[in-house]
């Protein structure tokens, strides 16, 4: 005798941008969701092949066959189209997608839970489901389009003002971003240029800046080149207080030389903190220094 459990389907409340960079071809998802790990569910994305967000009563097998249609050379609507004609379910999904040549398609099932919908751009597409409203998905679209910056600005910008507009009716619990590039990921090893989540908090977009702030300070390089800082005078004599109080440094030189000893100091901090990138040659990024100062100043 078999024994049959039945299952309770969780549908995730969700809101989404999925997009692609024009000037370089980066493939990006941004979304927040009352769901838990939502990052693990909605976001699908291929370099130079596509991104797929798949929600609601989401088919996660249209994030990796989505890809797969792409890489083959079908278009976001051949692909949307083919996704849905072999679902059965497809009156309950919402799936948006952007292919590598920014042509963009999207899906709202006529019994996905109210509000639902999508807004479809240049390049973009935002979509939702039990939200607030559809000045959720319009102020998404409409910040995503007047933010200057780069793809991942761009995301960020549209999610937070999706949230201002109501965001989820039900609340927040989980957010992600995952950008795709080319040999993007770390040390060129994989195409993951940017792979953020929060898989549970009661703030989870801004715990999702906080946390890519840091990978950004880290792992990135799209800080501007006129922020990097040469060790030297009142900012050496500081840097030296601070490495003294956090206890990496033995003393201050009682000058605004930047000594060996100091160099030694700083060098043994960003080993510490992974900045290792971001300082050379007695130059540090300002991202970086700031970092040190509000360390100390939390200690």
């Amino acid at each position: 005798m078999v024994n049959r459990i039945k299952r309770t389907i969780a549908m995730p409340s969700t809101f989404s941008i999925a997009a692609r960079d024009p000037e370089n071809g980066d493939l990006g998802i941004i979304v927040q969701s009352k769901f838990p790990a939502v990052g693990a569910l909605v976001p699908w994305a291929k370099a130079e092949v596509g991104a797929v967000a798949t929600q609601a009563w989401a088919n996660l097998s249209f994030g990796h066959r989505g890809l797969k249609m792409m890489s083959k050379g079908k278009s976001a609507s051949e692909t949307v189209k083919a996704l849905l004609n072999s679902d059965e379910g497809e009156m309950h999904r919402q799936v948006g997608i952007v292919d590598s040549k920014g042509h963009v398609a999207t899906h709202t099932g006529k019994e996905c839970m109210n509000w639902a919908g999508h807004v479809i751009g240049d390049g973009y597409t935002c979509q939702g489901n039990i939200l607030a409203g559809e000045a959720v998905v319009n102020d998404m679209a409409e910040v995503y389009e007047k933010t200057e910056g780069d793809l991942i600005d761009k995301l960020f910008a549209g999610l937070k003002a999706g949230q201002a507009a109501g965001g989820d009716k039900r609340g927040m619990q989980s957010a992600a971003i995952l950008v795709v590039r080319k040999e993007g990921g770390y040390e060129g090893g994989n195409d993951r240029y940017v792979d953020v989540r929060v898989d549970e908090h009661v703030s989870p977009i801004e715990e999702l800046e906080r946390v890519f702030a840091i990978y950004d300070m880290t792992l990135l390089s799209r800080e501007d080149p006129s922020h990097l800082y040469t060790i030297e005078g009142p900012i050496a004599n500081r840097m030296q207080g601070v490495l003294v109080d956090l206890g990496y440094l033995k003393e201050v030189s009682g000058t605004d030389e930047w000594t060996q000893e100091a160099q030694a100091a700083l060098q043994e901090w960003t080993n510490t903190e992974n900045f290792e990138n971001k300082w050379v040659d007695g130059k540090i990024w300002k991202s970086v220094m700031d970092y040190l100062f509000k360390q100390w100043e939390n200690r």
